[in-house]
């Protein structure tokens, strides 16, 4: 127990000072004048900004779900469709976070543009792509790709790295005649609607610049509106 306590005590040494870390916020403001006339115009615009400034991944989006208990979770995805119908992830459908949007057709997605203090939330209902948007996202995808989705049952456990790396080469041996290689029936795209879209600019002293797109379901028109930092 002792030994134990050591340790615990030499860890929180070493670790960082939380506590104080700051960062100032000044690389840039957001205002009602400049910002796009929809939602998705300004999302591409921040998206365009990101790549040409480097970010690493700049369409990676933190996916949140949960489950018909409330349980939430949360794993990183890359947005592989924009326009005004919503942003579009692709996945295999037999996975956990398939699971929760089976039950509760309801997401929310952040981009998390760190190095310019930017962030974009998007919170909406979830459909899944048309076959035949599926099929040509699939046509696109390295073929690596597309056979480690045929070879990953995600999220179900497996007993060991070499158990998948026999189910890839399993796979890659079953197609390596074939040309196309079809799109599994357990794999596709979904789709979040957006009822509302916030984007977040970082200022100085916390005051942070929050511009929001809001879908009114009366009208089915949007409105912008600011919400307080």
């Amino acid at each position: 127990m002792a030994g134990t306590q050591q340790g615990t005590g030499e860890d929180a040494q070493r670790a960082p000072d939380l506590a104080s870390m700051r960062v100032a916020y000044r690389a840039g403001h957001l205002d009602e004048s400049t910002v796009a006339a929809t939602w998705h115009e300004q999302l591409a615009r921040w998206l365009t900004e990101a790549t040409a400034a480097g970010t690493v991944e700049p369409n990676a989006m933190v996916l949140a779900t949960s489950d018909t208990a409330g349980r939430a979770s949360s794993r990183t995805v890359l947005c592989k469709g924009l326009d005004a119908r919503g942003i579009v992830f692709y996945s295999n459908h037999t996975s956990a976070k398939a699971h929760d949007l089976r039950d509760t057709r309801y997401a929310s997605a952040t981009f998390p543009w760190v190095a310019m203090q930017r962030q974009v939330h998007v919170r909406g209902a979830t459909e899944r792509t048309s076959t035949e948007e599926t099929a040509a996202y699939w046509a696109g995808r390295p073929r690596g790709s597309q056979l480690g989705a045929w070879a990953s049952a995600q999220s179900s456990t497996v007993s060991s790295r070499q158990a998948l790396d026999d189910a890839l080469d399993l796979v890659t041996r079953r197609y390596a005649d074939v040309e196309l290689i079809p799109v599994p029936a357990h794999w596709g795209g979904t789709r979040i609607r957006p009822q509302s879209v916030e984007f977040w600019q970082g200022r100085d002293n916390r005051m942070h610049d929050r511009l929001r797109f809001r879908l009114n379901p009366a009208t089915r028109e949007w409105v912008l509106e600011r919400l307080q930092p």
